[in-house]
């Protein structure tokens, strides 16, 4: 069954020139992009979007990483789609992520670990929804 998962390729993989790179390794794993396109997030987006970890240690420097630069926000389909994009991300600490994967390719710390995965089906419904409108998803 066909379904669909949300991704930001984080700033420091754009900073770093890996966005299209990870692009790439996402269409080469089956992934249909149904929307994309790259943006700044605000101070408020960001906050939003993460509003999850408001009460967490790390959630003020989250936000100042996410809105430090520019990043590219899709929504992906394909069948499987958030445990496969999870396990093509890899784990979220980049030296724990199994070789080849994203975050072990290009992730520079826990804190920058160049790519977001939805964690759930009803996430993924949540996030594309943050950032496209129904009418966008082609």
């Amino acid at each position: 069954m066909s379904n669909r998962t949300f991704t930001i390729v984080k700033p420091d993989s754009v900073a770093n020139g890996n966005a299209g790179k990870i692009i790439a390794r996402i269409e080469a794993e089956g992934f249909r992009i149904l929307a994309g396109r790259m943006t700044r997030l605000s101070q408020a987006q960001a906050r939003g979007f993460y509003a999850v970890h408001a009460e967490r240690p790390f959630y003020n420097d989250l936000v100042a990483y996410m809105t430090s630069g520019p990043v590219w926000v899709m929504a992906l389909e394909r069948d499987n789609a958030v445990p496969h994009l999870r396990a093509v991300m890899g784990a979220t600490n980049p030296a724990q992520a199994e070789p080849g994967t994203i975050r072990a390719l290009y992730g520079e710390s826990i804190e920058r670990n160049a790519i977001h995965g939805s964690d759930s089906n009803e996430n993924a419904t949540i996030e594309i929804a943050f950032f496209f409108s129904s009418g966008e998803l082609v």
